[in-house]
């Protein structure tokens, strides 16, 4: 990834090579050069400013060198120290010095979140239906240490076995759970690069599946079984609940009849239901009452004559 230089460190270093360097040059190099840049001294020889060059240039070398003694990280870079080859720990954020030539500098680390999104396209599914699959995988560098020295370019490396994963879980699962259980599938994914990647140093912090793309057709053929699925599944709710209904009023049943008074209890408050609507008439008389009888039918006869003078009305009105 391309790193961006640290104004801060190129201001010390600069500062460094005119400090160091001028003076450094005035007391090796100009002595050679000086009649070279004095108008009127005598011509000096060629050994000489043969000499002054090679001092010039053995002053460069020492200047940057020690300018390049100084780093300054920012918060979110570790950089891996090697001393004579061999690891050496890693520094980081803040200024320090690397002493020259016992140490070197194997790689400067970005330790900060990142994504990128890994696509595997025409993947056969478990049911051999061809899909497009989007998956953003969201990392972190866990250990520098691992990913600047077990693995070349762990990025590149990571995203590859992001990739390998994502299409073995494809071809591990059918269609439908990659279109309805999105989140079951990337929390497999998950654990399955979090492994691989671990041996690098990383750790994969979230796995998203952002897009899924199936035939039209097939994906129309599931919509059509989801539903036939769920009115099979609202039909069994209801027969279930039907059989506790039953087995509610058997008990109950069981209980008005086993209680004395319990049954003239239930026809008061069924009573009491039916003077709730409005248009109901209640007539109350002993079941061995002519009188009672007679009157109940006398009222159910008048309704009913009431009944059929308002649809002869309603016709006529109609046909006239």
């Amino acid at each position: 990834m391309f790193r961006k230089t640290n104004p801060v460190q190129v201001f010390i270093r600069n500062v460094v090579r005119l400090v160091i360097g001028i003076p450094l040059w005035l007391l090796l190099a100009f002595p050679f050069l000086r009649s070279a840049f004095m108008i009127g001294a005598p011509q000096v020889s060629g050994g000489k400013i043969f000499f002054g060059v090679v001092m010039t240039l053995f002053v460069l070398w020492i200047v940057n060198t020690i300018a390049k003694i100084f780093h300054i990280l920012p918060e979110w870079e570790r950089m891996v120290l090697l001393r004579l080859g061999k690891f050496a720990g890693v520094k980081g954020p803040g200024l320090f010095l690397i002493p020259p030539f016992i140490y070197s500098v194997a790689r400067i680390i970005d330790i900060r979140i990142m994504t990128y999104e890994v696509k595997a396209t025409k993947t056969l599914t478990r049911d051999n239906v061809p899909v497009d699959v989007t998956a953003a995988i969201e990392l972190e560098v866990e250990d520098p240490e691992k990913a600047a020295i077990r693995v070349m370019d762990y990025w590149k490396t990571t995203e590859w076995a992001s990739m390998e994963a994502l299409k073995s879980t494809i071809g591990a699962n059918d269609l439908r759970p990659l279109l309805s259980e999105t989140d079951m599938i990337a929390t497999g994914l998950k654990k399955e690069i979090d492994t691989a990647a671990m041996d690098f140093g990383i750790n994969v912090r979230a796995v998203r599946i952002t897009d899924v793309n199936a035939p039209p057709a097939l994906v129309e053929e599931l919509a059509v079984i989801a539903r036939a699925e769920r009115s099979a599944k609202a039909k069994e709710i209801e027969a279930e609940a039907e059989k506790v209904v039953a087995t509610a009023l058997a008990e109950a049943s069981r209980t008005l009849a086993t209680q004395d008074g319990a049954m003239e209890l239930r026809q008061i408050s069924a009573l009491l239901e039916i003077s709730k609507e409005e248009s109901s008439t209640i007539i109350i008389y002993p079941s061995d009452s002519f009188a009672g009888k007679m009157t109940a039918s006398a009222t159910a006869g008048s309704q009913s004559s009431i009944q059929t003078k308002m649809q002869t009305q309603l016709v006529e009105g109609e046909e006239t």
